[in-house]
């Protein structure tokens, strides 16, 4: 049996263990586990009377639990389903940002399984760009420095996140009449106590990583948690819940009162196709040539840095089988549409499981098993609180940063898409946007030197396609 699992998964062949695997496989779970917390909060509401609750154009809502409990299902079964069809470490969940478009942009003009149901289309959409392999052919046709350039802005990326989740870098309140958008801590200073356990954490998990412990990450969860747990029996922190700016802000360290709950999968297939008679014709079909672009070069972007950080990529700059792998990526994003859970990608995150070791799909087997776990144990996984988890994903950026060094600094032409790339996935939140500004720049001065010829014909209509992306408000509003 113990061969059968290791030929299937080629788990000698890519110089792992089946330790390393389930290790890398529990350490995403837990590092992508507050999305089962936080997608609910984002598309869903406790109660129509909330002063934020999120309403579609006719005041209805998504209720939080039936949001968190499709939210685990669809990342547990298409999680488990990437690793035995592509064979890779890269995890699924709803993605961050098409969630937020859906939740705050298109549900607001239809009903909710009106805005589900373009989220299907947008996922039948690029099924369709895989099937007939033009997304294999764009993600061929990236140039090196760009890729490298990708996996260094995800390294950003994922570190600001965690300083972001921590606490640790914190919005400048608008009363303090400041031109600075950011700030440490609270006033300047790390004032919380929660936040204090995230620095914690990271010196802890830097020190087990610098001497090359196995399970480093792991542990540094773990006791990171156990530190949270005793802390807050101290002090009392509370959580944030928006207000307590010095509380725990997903996921609270106290024991639960229940460690079991019945999942409600009320909204399974409570989608429709009625937003083309809900709103304008052409309005529709911008909003789903917007979650097609973003969905696109998310997961493009995302798999190019998971691959480089995993050493994946073969000698021709390739990820091998990335047919298959774009394929089930496609379908899950179908399957979080017609779940209600939004639109589900390559979660970035897996970069950490990739930091344990985790090299091939069988990580990806027990991600998903603890994301079908989670559906019945939310109060149990809601223990860990994200200033836990969020040193890990700091350690995944320093890691990732190295690749810095794949990109020619001393050619210009390269240089400027490459940092471009690199600094806007950070500073605008968004791995696509990143994406674009690197491709758009980079098309643009090839021409103007002279190397129109070193340019792809598909990254001409990619950088094209972007244009339209980045003018997307002025258009919809031109047509509308």
């Amino acid at each position: 049996m113990k061969q059968k699992i290791d030929g299937f998964f080629k788990i000698s062949e890519r110089g792992s263990t089946p330790g390393r695997e389930i290790r890398g496989g529990i350490v995403t779970f837990v590092t992508m586990a507050y999305i089962v917390v936080l997608n609910p909060l984002i598309l869903g509401s406790f109660s129509a009377d909330d002063a934020g609750a999120h309403k579609d154009a006719f005041g209805a809502i998504l209720p939080v639990g039936q949001v968190a409990a499709v939210t685990a299902l669809v990342a547990g079964v298409m999680t488990i389903l990437f690793g035995l069809v592509a064979n890779y470490p890269f995890a699924i969940a709803t993605g961050l940002g098409v969630n937020s478009l859906v939740a705050v942009t298109i549900a607001p003009q239809m009903s909710w399984p009106a805005a589900m149901g373009l989220v299907v289309v947008n996922g039948i959409v690029v099924l369709l760009l895989v099937v007939t392999g033009v997304r294999t052919m764009v993600f061929n046709a990236v140039p090196a420095a760009l890729k490298a350039a990708i996996a260094v802005g995800i390294g950003l990326f994922i570190c600001l996140i965690g300083l972001v989740d921590a606490g640790f870098v914190r919005r400048v309140p608008d009363e303090a009449k400041t031109t600075v958008p950011v700030g440490l801590g609270i006033d300047g200073s790390i004032a919380s106590w929660p936040t204090a356990v995230f620095v914690f954490g990271l010196v802890f998990t830097g020190i087990l990583v610098a001497k090359k412990v196995r399970g480093a990450i792991l542990i540094g969860v773990l006791t990171a948690t156990v530190v949270s747990i005793v802390l807050e029996a101290i002090v009392n922190a509370g959580p944030s819940q928006g207000t307590n700016p010095r509380g725990w802000n997903l996921g609270y360290p106290g024991l639960p009162e229940n460690v079991l709950g019945v999942p409600d999968l009320s909204l399974l297939g409570a989608f429709n196709f009625d937003a083309w008679v809900q709103i304008p014709a052409i309005t529709a079909a911008l909003l789903v040539f917007t979650l097609v672009l973003t969905d696109f070069f998310d997961t493009i972007g995302t798999m190019t840095g998971l691959g480089k950080e995993a050493g994946l990529i073969d000698q021709d700059g390739k990820l091998p089988g990335v047919g298959k792998a774009l394929f089930v990526d496609s379908a899950a994003a179908v399957a979080g549409g017609a779940a209600s859970s939004s639109s589900n990608t390559v979660f970035v995150e897996s970069a950490a499981g990739i930091a344990e070791g985790a090299r091939t799909g069988l990580a990806n087997v027990v991600t998903g098993l603890l994301f079908l776990a989670a559906m019945f144990l939310t109060p149990l996984y809601e223990v860990v609180p994200v200033e836990a988890a969020a040193p890990a994903l700091v350690i995944v950026g320093a890691l990732m940063i190295r690749q810095v060094t794949e990109i020619d600094f001393s050619d210009f032409s390269i240089a400027l898409p490459a940092f471009l790339t690199i600094v806007v996935m950070p500073f605008t939140y968004s791995i696509a946007n990143g994406i674009g500004a690197g491709f758009v720049s980079y098309v643009l001065i090839q021409v103007a030197t002279g190397k129109a010829r070193r340019v792809h014909p598909l990254m001409w209509v990619v950088a094209v396609a972007f244009v339209i992306y980045f003018a997307i408000g002025p258009i919809r509003a031109a047509l509308t």
